[in-house]
């Protein structure tokens, strides 16, 4: 193996590959030792965050072992991190004793053995500091083990004077973070909170994956760090009730109102309160003393970023991974309740869905695109908030930081915006496409061919309203469903698609005072019904949803490699 500075085991993991990117980014030499399986994981990961890895090698191992099946020393290290756990509710006691207890001690007494070796840093959780003896697995076994392995590893530390640190951060916030707080964000954004576990002063502490993973990694240069513990968590945290009501203000959904005794909820069916009962014995009133932790910090020159920056931040995350179901795009967030995803100040192109889609509609467009665009949910549908501005009040809001002269882009119910915003500014939009515009075709329910009850459609079947759309089943409708099936969406789709068919007129009278360049695009299964002198490009193949048909079809005329605006009728075969 060749030389190293520094090995992180669980180098795949969460805090681990953050720890490998620092190494690297600080120059060391690094091996990350993990799991057989999860190379390619952390080398997505690490050239996602665009660090070199010039001087990284990697290894498998299993720390179950006692050599952790690596076959002997690694060659020249100095540095041992192990981030290596089974960070999961409702192990089973035997399974976690093996990694988070075994494999600790394991870790450490192979550390020991390494003639170069400063420093062994094991990271555990916050609740875990000054625990040991025997724990009461019945209660969780994750805890359990990690507070169990904490006794031990400085029992076995002082004994045989190996040069051990241990760090505990708390819950630890950065992208990708799919445990503990994201349980609670996730099911205040899906209207299942309705009571709040806890007390008034029940304090879940947070604290930054960038100054985790920085202060752990300066540990061994600070020599007297040897042998003590380091709590990682924001003191200015604020106690859970008002944790969630930060963060529900950002989501612009109502926070709980009302606390819960722990003890009362774990006694209500698990069906009812959407919460494991193993996490709630994270939720206390316990405080916990940062000042050695502070002090090295300051030392360090490395700062606490503002926690309530941080709770919004993650919130959008969660949001936006459908906390861990899919993958989430970086770009996307909330700005006063309205949610947008992609460049939001010099945007070439901006995007406004229709019914019953949201942005996520746009995703192949914008790939096939390969431009800065924005695509934004409409106000109240999708993940955005509820608003009482009219179309053109809210685009005059979407665009103001815009400082480009972007293509503005709108399909179904999204023209209404589009077209509001060309004609108030004018000089601010180079170009107007309308997709599929609903005030110039047939009236009818892209669902079904009669009105819908809202709640018909939140039990419709992916592969039901695929169907009935025209479309494919995919992310685009599946991150549609998932909004449609949160609290009030479907219902105001529902209106919104009424009240679009009572604008028909008023639209298309808007549309021929409208000044810029527009381009219209339609389907050749949905075409238009009123005339106009537009011009207007058919896509043959497909109806009302042609982005999500053929996005690379609607990207060429975006960008106007297919559309000419001098003619007045296009035909483009999908073949």
């Amino acid at each position: 193996m060749p030389h190293t500075d520094s090995i992180v085991f669980g180098a795949a993991g969460f805090i681990g590959r953050s720890l490998v990117a620092e190494l690297l980014r600080n120059g060391n030499t690094v091996t990350a030792a993990l799991r057989a399986g999860s190379q390619d994981r952390l080398r997505t990961w690490l050239a996602g965050q665009h660090v070199d890895i010039g001087g990284l090698t990697i290894t498998t191992t299993d720390i179950g072992e006692p050599d952790l099946a690596l076959g002997g020393p690694v060659d020249g290290v100095r540095d041992v991190y192990n981030a290596a756990a089974l960070m999961k509710f409702g192990l089973d006691a035997q399974v976690a004793r093996r990694v988070n207890l075994d494999g600790a001690v394991h870790v450490l007494e192979w550390a020991a053995r390494q003639p170069d070796l400063r420093r062994i840093v094991h990271i555990t959780g916050y609740r875990a500091a000054d625990g040991g003896g025997e724990q009461d697995y019945g209660n969780g076994a994750y805890e359990a083990s990690k507070v169990e392995a904490d006794g031990l590893l400085r029992r076995i530390a002082d004994a045989r004077e190996i040069p051990l640190t241990i760090a505990n951060p708390a819950g630890v916030l950065g992208p990708g973070q799919y445990f503990g707080l994201s349980d609670i964000i996730d099911n205040l954004w899906q209207g299942r909170l309705p009571a709040l576990p806890g007390s008034a002063d029940t304090f879940v502490p947070v604290v930054d994956l960038d100054y985790v993973a920085r202060f752990i990694v300066a540990l061994p240069t600070q020599p007297d760090t040897v042998g003590r513990s380091f709590p990682l968590l924001d003191a200015a945290t604020p106690t859970l009730p008002d944790l969630i009501r930060l963060v529900a203000d950002h989501l612009r959904v109502a926070a709980p109102r009302f606390t819960l005794p722990t003890a009362l909820v774990r006694r209500l069916p698990r069906a009812v309160t959407h919460a494991d009962p193993e996490a709630l014995s994270f939720l206390s009133s316990d405080r916990y003393d940062t000042s050695h932790s502070d002090v090295i910090a300051r030392r360090l020159g490395i700062s606490h970023p503002p926690v309530d920056e941080l709770l919004r931040t993650y919130a959008d995350g969660i949001v936006a991974g459908r906390n861990g179901a899919v993958p989430p795009t970086p770009t996307a967030g909330f700005r006063d309740g309205t949610w947008l995803t992609g460049e939001r100040t010099d945007p070439e192109y901006v995007l406004l869905h229709g019914i019953p889609l949201n942005g996520d509609s746009w995703a192949e467009v914008i790939r096939e695109l390969n431009a800065p665009a924005l695509a934004a949910d409409l106000p109240g549908l999708g993940r955005s908030a509820v608003s009482a501005r009219q179309f053109g009040d809210w685009m005059e809001e979407l665009m103001a930081p815009v400082r480009t002269r972007p293509v503005i882009v709108g399909h179904s119910l999204g023209t209404w915006a589009a077209i509001q915003f060309a004609l108030r500014h004018p000089d601010r939009v180079s170009r107007l496409v309308l997709i599929a515009p609903a005030f110039l075709q047939q009236p009818a329910s892209r669902l079904t061919g009669s009105p819908i009850a809202a709640e018909v459609v939140k039990r419709m079947s992916a592969a039901t309203i695929a169907a009935r759309l025209g479309i494919p089943e995919g992310p685009a409708l599946a991150s549609a469903l998932a909004d449609l099936r949160r609290p009030g969406v479907a219902q105001r789709t529902w209106s919104a698609l009424r009240a679009a068919g009572a604008s028909r007129d008023e639209l298309a009278a808007a549309l021929t005072r409208v000044t810029v360049p527009v381009d219209i695009i339609v389907g050749s299964d949905d075409p238009l019904i009123e005339s106009t002198d537009r011009p207007v490009t058919t896509i043959t193949g497909t109806g009302h949803y042609p982005q999500l048909t053929h996005p690379d079809l609607v990207a060429r005329f975006l960008r106007g490699d297919s559309v000419s605006a001098a003619s007045h009728h296009h035909t483009t075969s999908s073949s």
